[in-house]
């Protein structure tokens, strides 16, 4: 079991203040003041400590995704499935994946303090650029889980953008390279004749990578050692991410070297 399912098991003393600490505290159960968890008065851990930001992304991450579920008003069985399945991902069970739930439901209050969320959020994470742009993409997938990111979910995501320092270029640039996953890894067109099913899986492989079909052999392998570096999951663990995220990040980049294939082997056609 990892540090994070430790803790939640009760075994590890923790303290997050804040109001990370104030939501992680009332989906556990436990009673505290001031938004503060304490399980163990001896152990303390500073702002910055790869476990403390492991529980700022667990804690930021589930919640902010109920709150993006709930932006249009109405929360759909594909969101929740997304949920669900990206805690299967994680491997978690009883008490972690009831607090995961928890969390997923106090983002869907009305009251729920989104600007301080994600406040704290970028403070704990320390300029951890890839754990920001791993937790904006889970948002990003939340709300594209029912086929669309619709008007007033993409209002909240640039806002959320905003609060994490994410330019709109950059905001932008991974919608396509995640609109494009989507319809490389879930196409299923059976009324496409096989040719231009092939063209079209093509194109959406590249905008995984976000290339066009005329970029290089080079550019196409520089594009993909970027990604992989950026999503490569021991880096990730070791800046903060829960080590149950692990699978998720392993299984992104399966992805990505799944997309680079298909190139590769269209080139040699």
């Amino acid at each position: 079991m990892s540090w994070l399912g430790k803790f939640l098991g009760g075994a590890f003393g923790f303290m997050l203040g804040g109001p990370l600490g104030a939501i992680l505290g009332a989906s556990l159960g436990h009673q505290f003041d001031i938004g503060m968890i304490r399980l163990d008065a001896h152990e303390t851990l500073r702002s910055g400590d790869q476990h403390r930001v492991q529980m700022a992304f667990f804690t930021a991450t589930f919640s902010v995704m109920g709150h993006i579920a709930k932006a249009d008003g109405q929360v759909s069985p594909e969101e929740i499935s997304l949920a669900n399945r990206i805690m299967d991902q994680m491997s978690i069970s009883g008490e972690m994946r009831t607090t995961a739930v928890n969390l997923f439901q106090q983002g869907k209050g009305a009251d729920f303090p989104l600007d301080d969320i994600l406040a704290q959020f970028y403070r704990e994470c320390h300029r951890r650029t890839d754990l920001i742009r791993m937790f904006l993409e889970i948002q990003m997938q939340e709300a594209l889980a029912d086929g669309s990111i619709v008007s007033k979910e993409e209002k909240l995501l640039l806002h959320i953008c905003g609060q994490l320092r994410v330019s709109r270029f950059d905001y932008e640039r991974l919608k396509i390279r995640l609109q494009a996953q989507q319809r490389f890894y879930g196409r299923n067109d059976q009324y496409q004749q096989p040719r231009r099913r092939e063209q079209s899986s093509l194109q959406d492989a590249y905008g995984v990578l976000g290339l066009t079909p005329s970029a290089s052999d080079a550019e196409a392998k520089k594009a993909y050692r970027r990604l992989m570096s950026q999503n490569h999951p021991d880096k990730l663990v070791a800046k903060g991410l829960p080590e149950e995220m692990m699978k998720v990040a392993k299984e992104k980049t399966q992805k990505i070297t799944k997309a680079y294939e298909a190139i590769q082997q269209a080139r040699k056609k």
